[in-house]
């Protein structure tokens, strides 16, 4: 009982409340330090800096807990970093992340909470005692002596000045270096602007695209059927793709597909479904992507070019640029908003009985967009049951000591995705037409993979798990017919360094011989002119960033290297 007294005494020591609310404030600095890649000066200003403006704003008045209240939202940030940081293990909250929170939809959101239950627990611990004790001493009106306020005032500003010291340092050892990307919480706050921002331009995308146009036109006969299907994939990564030497049969159906090309050195230039895929069905790219404020997809440049276009959907929607590309569609369905029960999941065998129904029009010219559920988490929920050919898939939670099941399931799904698309390439063949089909995911994984114990996807920095992904292309016996030269020029582009985000919109169009100023024939793989580009990633500032500058670790680049991938 009298330790009890002791530790309330303490804790209730107007004094020993001001260190306390600093140090927690300034708890997701040090913890930066530590999960961050940064030059030593940097480590040092991002805690000596931040900690000295906290360290001055807490001496503004003579109650501490009123100060501390007042920087809730810094203390709801930090909550927020240690959540990411036990998630992803590195990286400062990315304006993806806040925008993640407006086009994620609520199942999916869910699925995560479960792997973050430990991570909750502590920022609560952390922060709810500070934060009650604070409130107490508010409401009883308690007050720090007129002289401690002003001898921490002191401390406070001769710790601005080696904070300012440290932060010279910092810009004169690394010329990288940059507060808006580096300095927490500097960073995370330029982060919210641009989030607003985006989702500003967002809301108006209607008007900023109206006028555009691709002032596209065929260059086939207008007497000669033509189908063309584009499929977006979901979560799937090359690695567990057999068809790219992975030891499971995870495709025993597409690799008895004639006609089919597996194009092996794909990565994507983007971790995030909001991201990666309105490059796959536009013209941007991570060099040009805020023009998409300004653009249509390539819905637009076929239906200009006088094909009946139809857009699938196997996802909810987030209210973002897929939806905005999916309704420029003669035909569109987003299958998971049909019910309204939350719960829904439709396996994507629905979207072939769309394609099905579509292709029975018999349209003399049609471009089918797909977007599939593929491989997304929970994975076991991504085919039927009967389709579970790896086992156990179950359980299934996001832990590392489930990794086992969790690969039998994921594989499980990409088994399923090899059926969906070897019954597609069935339905297309069966048509009286040129028929082809382009298939990529817009991501890939993390499924524990190494000693980081990474999971999921869409985080700060990608890991190789994430943008290694898998890019097919499939034509029919009469296209082929029709087009052996294309069918030549992909196989000699077979191994080349491709990039998913910038050459799926270029080869579509010339799959479909569409002409366009938008078209640029050095970017598809099925042409003899393809050139191979250095590696970038769309960072989360929308810059064009190489490889060796987005954070990624040592793990990834050998990962790269096994697979025979080139930075440049």
């Amino acid at each position: 009982m009298r330790l009890f007294r002791e530790i309330k005494k303490w804790f209730e020591n107007q004094e020993h409340q001001f260190y306390m609310f600093l140090i927690i404030l300034i708890v997701p600095n040090i913890v930066l330090c530590f999960t961050e890649q940064m030059p030593v000066w940097a480590k040092v200003c991002n805690v000596l800096l931040p900690f000295s403006v906290y360290y001055l704003v807490m001496t503004l008045s003579r109650n501490s807990g009123k100060v501390f209240w007042i920087l809730f939202p810094f203390l709801f940030l930090g909550a927020f970093q240690l959540v990411l940081l036990y998630l992803f293990g590195q990286s400062i909250i990315a304006v993806d992340m806040f925008l993640n929170l407006v086009t994620t939809n609520p199942s999916e959101a869910l699925e995560l909470l479960d792997n973050l239950v430990p991570a909750i627990v502590i920022v609560v611990v952390l922060y709810i005692p500070a934060l009650i004790l604070a409130m107490i001493s508010i409401i009883r009106k308690r007050k720090q002596s007129v002289a401690f306020i002003h001898r921490e005032r002191r401390r406070a500003r001769v710790a601005l000045v080696v904070g300012i010291v440290s932060l010279a340092a910092a810009f004169l050892t690394n010329k990288r270096y940059e507060l808006k990307s580096d300095l927490y919480p500097a960073n995370v706050c330029y982060n919210i602007a641009l989030a607003f921002q985006r989702t500003a331009q967002t809301q108006h995308y209607k008007d900023t695209s109206r006028d555009f146009t691709f002032h596209a036109r065929t260059t086939r006969p207008s007497d000669k059927r033509e189908i063309y299907v584009m499929v977006v994939g979901e979560t799937s990564r090359a690695l567990n793709w057999s068809l790219y030497g992975y030891q499971r049969n995870t495709n025993p159906e597409l690799s008895q597909v004639e006609g089919l090309t597996a194009f092996c050195h794909v990565l994507t230039e983007s971790n995030t479904t909001h991201k990666s895929v309105p490059m796959l069905l536009s013209s941007v790219s991570a060099y040009t992507f805020d023009s998409i404020y300004h653009q249509k997809s390539i819905i637009t440049a076929f239906k200009e070019a006088g094909y009946r276009t139809a857009f699938f959907s196997n996802q909810r929607y987030n209210h973002s640029f897929i939806d905005f590309f999916g309704m420029e569609a003669d035909t569109y369905d987003f299958i998971k908003e049909d019910s309204p029960d939350a719960s829904y999941n439709p396996s994507d065998d629905e979207l072939l009985k769309l394609v099905a129904a579509e292709v029975a029009k018999g349209a003399p010219k049609q471009f089918i967009v797909l977007h599939t559920y593929g491989s997304h988490f929970n994975y076991r929920e991504c085919y039927p049951e009967k389709d579970a050919y790896f086992m156990p898939d179950f359980p299934v939670d996001a832990e590392v000591k489930y990794r086992d099941n969790l690969v039998n399931a994921y594989d499980n799904s990409i088994r399923y995705t090899d059926n969906f698309l070897a019954r597609l390439v069935g339905l297309l063949q069966e048509q009286q037409a040129d028929a082809a089909m382009l298939y990529t995911s817009d991501h890939g994984e993390d499924i524990f993979d190494d000693r980081r114990h990474l999971f999921l996807h869409a985080s700060p920095t990608p890991s190789y798990y994430q943008i290694h992904v898998p890019f097919l292309m499939w034509m029919s016996d009469s296209y082929l017919q029709a087009h052996p030269d294309l069918q030549q020029a992909a196989l000699v582009n077979q191994r080349k360094n491709i990039s998913s985000s910038v050459s799926f919109f270029h080869t579509m169009l010339e799959l479909g011989g569409i002409e366009t100023p938008y078209r640029n024939d050095s970017l598809f793989v099925i042409n003899p002119l393809f050139t191979e580009k250095s590696r970038v990633y769309l960072n989360d500032h929308n810059e064009a960033r190489s490889l060796d500058n987005i954070g990624m670790r040592r793990e990834d680049f050998e990962m790269l290297e096994k697979q025979g991938i080139s930075l440049y």
